[in-house]
């Protein structure tokens, strides 16, 4: 080979270097192009549901200027993007049906596959909505397996809060079918209410699900929405400056740490899991129940529980699962020394599927590692405890053995409430709403209120600006608002007396004021010891009814239960007349009507005797001879509110002052 002499090494340099820059113009103009390349927002992909007769809007981003064209269902709209780079078409609406393809062209071309045109809801509000089937698989094991309905779908959209103000688009998010696998993470109100709808009327339906559980509602509203709530608008003033937030965050007192080298029960020389650990010292105690109400007073920190448990040859190489109700705060489960479960909050249920081979015939050690940060700790009472193998099962309730593993430290009482951001006004507006304003919808599903109870009266104000700043976000009217009136809960009460989450269902029944609201209600779906009551088909159904009347204009349809509408004095008497009585107001139980509340100007309320007489209810007590004031199910649980139409439907709760 000839050498390269010193010239020719000069003239390769300099056409390297020509050839560089070269390289370098071309991938600045390919990446000015990719820039002015057409984007979509997350929710306009694959497999989205669009409102069917209805003006729909279709847009995005791309360069300044630039010329799109969107094709769909043998249509043709043309557009000019704007000087902020963004663009909207409006689509003629469109009748039921798919599913198509939408072609997008500027410099790139989009193709969009499995396109329904339907009926799209945006469900919203905190943990019930949330709520998905996974974590009620045993009670919707049936619906669940037989999942199959393409024609229904969810968006479903990850927790994110923004204090500063609107984002443009969510940061992920995919349209997802209702069938067996994919409907375990839908929610379970918005999916019955959906199947109801579309086994009805067979029209696709699109449910969109942006909740999150805890937020109040003031965290939905935008900031328009929220200037006439002083105290929340400056908050939200307050949080667009990042100094401040960042100072917030740093005065937060978190709670106490947990170190696991502490817990007493993983560092003995044989952990308390293990199946070669012999017991000692430890005390008994019973399963379901909470350790405060069984002797250990005030005591916050890490409780071992164990028993032997007896598995005959016939549950063994079966699909076997143990079943722990509710366990309040965190669990970890071991079965014979191994870890077989583990949960890290107290809501969901407690559902183990046990690997192969983790029972054996005989005893069996099973052993629970229970953490409790505040409050009660333990197993739920009145809950489900028993291990199922094929046909058989074991109750494991009753007698078991337990030892303190870790003491928690009293937190101060002088501690802070921590900042988070997604409990501030309007900060789940900006992040999980503000990005959908552009999607036509049929309407909303709302199911929040349990984090508002302590000032109805503000939460009654902060729904009717709910739903009067979201209809105006989406600029299509009064749509459909339709919510779900809060469920019994908490322990019962026997005397009369006054309750929050009672006044919150009143405000909830007076927010039917606005036009075109209709409120499910739920007083016999609660269970008094779960804030996330198990019976959600009902309540995604009673929503439907709503629907059905509201969106589908049926007005054969009996959407409610007998709903408080007016009353007068008849001597010492007061007569409570109903609307929605259906085919007649019923006895639920056929015994006397209960909860019913009588009182005179003192408001010193008193049981009642009642009985219907027609679409009526007839009221008194001879003890109080000049009645002023009536009240129905007035509890955190009412006892037996029995009051009903023929129609299966129960009354709401109500108080009333006779004017």
């Amino acid at each position: 080979m000839k050498p390269v002499g010193g010239k020719d090494i000069l003239k390769t340099s300099a056409s390297m270097r020509k050839y560089g820059i070269s390289i370098m113009i071309l991938f600045f103009l390919n990446m000015l192009r990719i820039d002015a390349q057409v984007s979509l927002p997350r929710l306009v992909r694959d497999s989205m549901v669009l409102q069917r007769d209805a003006r729909i809007t279709i847009w995005g981003w791309a360069s300044a200027g630039e010329k799109i064209k969107v094709r769909f269902n043998n249509m043709s709209y043309k557009t000019v993007t704007e000087k902020n780079g963004s663009w909207k078409v409006f689509m003629e609406p469109m009748q039921a049906g798919g599913p198509y393809e939408m072609h997008i062209d500027a410099t790139n071309h989009i193709l969009i596959k499995d396109i329904l045109l339907g009926d799209v809801w945006l469900c919203s509000g905190q943990s019930n909505m949330v709520h998905q089937m996974i974590l009620h698989r045993d009670r919707y094991e049936q619906d669940i397996a037989t999942a199959d309905y393409p024609q229904i779908r969810q968006f479903w959209i990850p927790t994110s809060a923004n204090l500063s103000g609107p984002e443009k688009d969510l940061p992920t998010g995919f349209w997802k079918t209702a069938n067996q696998q994919d409907v375990l993470q839908f929610s379970v109100v918005a999916f019955f209410f959906a199947r109801k709808l579309y086994n009805r009327y067979h029209v696709p339906i699109g449910l969109i699900n942006a909740s999150v559980g805890g937020p109040p509602t003031q965290a939905w509203i935008s900031e328009d929405g929220l200037k006439e709530f002083p105290v929340m608008f400056n908050t939200l003033t307050l949080n667009k400056n990042a100094t401040y937030v960042d100072s917030m965050i740093k005065n937060n007192i978190p709670d106490q740490p947990v170190p696991v080298s502490n817990d007493k029960g993983l560092t003995s020389i044989v952990p308390w899991f293990d199946i070669k650990y012999s017991p000692k010292g430890w005390r008994r105690i019973n399963v379901p129940g909470y350790w405060e109400d069984q002797g250990v007073s005030d005591f916050d920190g890490v409780i071992w529980y164990r028993k032997e448990i007896n598995i005959p040859s016939s549950m063994i190489g079966l699909p076997s699962k143990i079943v722990l109700g509710r366990i309040v705060d965190a669990d970890i489960v071991y079965l014979n020394g191994k870890p077989v479960g583990q949960t890290t909050y107290q809501y969901p249920q407690r559902r183990y599927w046990l690997p192969a081979g983790a029972l054996v015939a005989g005893k069996n050690v099973l052993v629970v590692r229970v953490t409790n940060n505040s409050g009660k700790g333990g197993f739920v009472p009145d809950k489900p405890y028993y291990i199922v193998a094929g046909r058989d099962s074991i109750d494991i309730k009753g007698d078991w053995e337990y030892k303190v593993g870790q003491v928690f430290l009293p937190l101060p009482s002088n501690r802070k409430t921590a900042f988070s951001a997604q409990n501030n006004p309007s900060a789940l507006y900006n992040a999980m709403v503000a990005p959908l304003t552009n999607y036509t919808i049929s309407g909303f599903l709302w199911y929040q209120g349990e984090s508002n109870t302590e000032n109805p009266k503000e939460y009654g104000a902060l729904m009717h600006a709910l739903i009067g700043d979201w209809r105006k976000k989406w600029g299509q009217g009064n749509i459909p608002f339709l919510f779900v009136q809060l469920p019994n809960f908490s322990d019962v009460r026997y005397i009369p007396e006054e309750s929050q989450w009672a006044a919150t269902r009143q405000v909830q029944l007076n927010t039917m004021s606005i036009p075109n609201t209709g409120m499910a209600v739920t007083i016999d779906l609660g269970e008094w010891n779960d804030i996330h009551p198990d019976r959600k088909k009902e309540i995604g159904e009673r929503l439907a009814l709503w629907a059905e009347k509201l969106k589908y204009a049926d007005t054969s349809v009996v959407v409610s239960g007998p709903l408080y509408q007016s009353s007068g004095i008849e001597g010492n008497k007061i007569r409570v007349r109903f609307s929605s009585t259906g085919s007649g107001l019923i006895n639920r139980d056929g015994e006397e009507l209960s909860d019913f509340e009588i009182a005179g100007s003192d408001r010193k309320f008193v049981w009642a005797k009642a009985k219907i007489v027609g679409d009526d209810v007839i009221v008194w007590n001879d003890s109080v001879s000049s009645p002023l004031y009536v009240r129905y199910a007035w509890a955190d649980n009412p006892d037996d509110p029995n009051l009903y139409n023929k129609n299966g439907l129960p009354a709401s709760p109500f108080e009333s002052k006779i004017e």
